[in-house]
Parts: structure tokens; C-alpha cells; sequence
């Protein structure tokens, strides 16, 4: 399978991972595509794929992932999921999915896994303290659970407006055992603040990022440098000789994975990473 990028910044896929939904590499050349290119996925488990796909079928993926000395991330299901949800039913649901991630976790071995920390202003502020009180109590039994397998739970900012609503729950967990990954697509979309101050207030928990771009109206997983996001505000999570997060592209299409390598191989703090 010919690279898809250029060889000279083969260094930077080894630093990298990159996002796919599972079904998709079971169907296509996209899981040929990801070994030839030596692509470290984060591998997207929604709820189709957990109840279509066997503990079988993610053995063989892994495997070959293993085998060819990738790292893996996975990203859990999200859609129509609420961890602090005051609607017990709902949270059972929500727990059942998540149960599912933590299965497929024991055949992946991931680093990380990353789920969305759940909370929307916008349906959520009236109960605010109840929602934090369910959501803590669902993070933490999925985080306990990762460590226990040697992952790290890593909870994603969507629909919160401030990085303070984020800090409000994970001032509610064991920092040992989970970390925030930071997407800055999101919060360029959906937050009033700038992406300084998310790094400001969230910094000692991020342990990941997701990286892609866009103009601000949409969330358009452009590829880096596409749309108007400054990337700056990030330079000190690589550079205070702390463990620098994983970092995750997360492309829609093949050239915007390409625009992205190339955007980080000029960033002269990313590569004195």
C-alpha cells in the first residue's frame, strides 16, 4: 500500500494516532491501508459495532496492530449517551454501552479510551450539582476499571461553553486513573472562550488531544491549518518537561490527514517533541 504521506515525516505517524471507526476496518482496504501507511488508530466503538462485532473480531484487529508495533487508542460510544443523567433508566443504558467499551478494552489493550464527558449546558444547567454527582459516579467506575486493565480513561470536551464546567466533574474524580483530552475542534465550535484559557484551567489534567480544524461555524474536521484555530495556546503542554498528552488527528478525509502531518512537522515545538 503506498504511503499516503510524505516519507520524510514518517517520524511524525510514529508520534501520532489516528482516528477510524471500527467498521470501518472491517470493511474496504482501510485496515490495509492503516498497516501500510504504520498508522497507530484510535479505534471508534459506537454502538453499532459493539453489538454487530464479536470479542473475535476485535482480537484479529488488535492482533494485527500488535504485530506490527502500533499503539492503539480506542474512542467509546456517545450518541444518545448521558453518564449523569437523573433518569436512572438512561444512566443504566449509558453504563451498558460503556460496560461493552471496557470489554472490547480487555482484547485492545488501548492506552487510552477516550468517551465524551457528557455535559450540555444547554439541557443540563437546571440540574447542574445532580448531573456532576451521576456523571462522577459513572467516570469513576469506568476509570477503575481501565487502570485495572492497564488503559486510561480520557473524557472529551463536546458541547461545554467553558473549560470550568469540564474542571466542575473532573474535580469529582480520582486524577490518578483518568485524563482530559482537549479537542480543540469542539471548543472552537461550541465554546465562548479561547482555547488559552481551556488550556489554563484544564492543563493539569490533559492527557490527550484531538487535533483538526475549522471556521468556527461547524465542526468540519478539516485538517490543521484549514480553518481558525491557533494551535499556539498548546506549545507549553510539550514543553515543561512534563509527559506530553497523546495526541489524536481526527481527519474526515484522506487529504486532511495529509495537511495536518504537514502542519505539524513545521511547528517548531512539535518537533522537539
Amino acid at each position: 500500500m503506498p504511503p499516503i504521506y510524505e516519507q520524510h515525516n514518517r517520524w511524525i505517524i510514529d508520534q501520532v494516532q489516528v482516528n477510524i471507526p471500527f467498521n470501518w476496518l472491517m470493511e474496504g482496504n482501510w485496515l490495509d491501508l492503516f498497516l501500510g501507511n504504520h498508522f497507530n488508530p484510535e479505534i471508534g466503538l459506537d454502538a453499532a459495532a459493539l453489538d454487530r462485532y464479536t470479542p473475535a473480531d476485535f482480537a484479529d484487529v488488535a492482533r494485527r496492530f500488535h504485530e506490527n508495533g502500533r499503539s492503539i487508542t480506542l474512542h467509546g460510544p456517545f450518541l444518545d449517551l448521558s453518564p449523569g443523567s437523573p433518569d436512572p433508566s438512561v444512566r443504566e443504558v449509558t453504563r451498558m454501552r460503556l460496560e461493552q467499551a471496557i470489554a472490547a478494552a480487555e482484547v485492545f489493550a488501548p492506552k487510552t479510551v477516550v468517551c465524551h464527558a457528557g455535559y450540555d449546558p444547554s439541557r443540563y444547567d437546571f440540574v447542574k450539582e445532580l448531573w456532576l454527582e451521576h456523571a462522577a459516579e459513572t467516570w469513576n467506575h469506568m476509570a477503575n476499571r481501565l487502570d485495572g486493565i492497564g488503559s486510561r480513561l480520557m473524557l472529551e470536551n463536546v458541547y461545554e461553553t467553558r473549560p470550568e464546567q469540564v474542571r466542575g466533574l473532573f474535580d469529582r474524580l480520582d486524577s490518578t486513573k483518568f485524563g482530559c483530552c482537549l479537542d480543540i475542534g469542539h471548543l472552537n465550535v461550541f465554546s465562548d472562550r479561547p482555547l488559552s484559557d481551556w488550556v489554563e484551567v484544564l492543563g493539569p489534567f490533559i492527557g490527550q488531544l484531538h487535533l483538526h480544524d475549522n471556521d468556527g461555524t461547524f465542526d468540519q474536521h478539516s485538517g490543521l491549518g484549514n480553518g481558525s484555530i491557533d494551535t499556539a495556546p498548546l506549545a507549553g503542554l510539550f514543553s515543561n518537561g512534563a509527559l506530553p498528552p497523546v495526541i489524536t488527528l481526527e481527519p474526515h478525509e484522506k487529504s486532511d490527514l495529509q495537511t495536518s502531518i504537514r502542519f505539524l512537522s513545521d511547528l517548531k515545538w512539535f518537533r522537539q517533541f
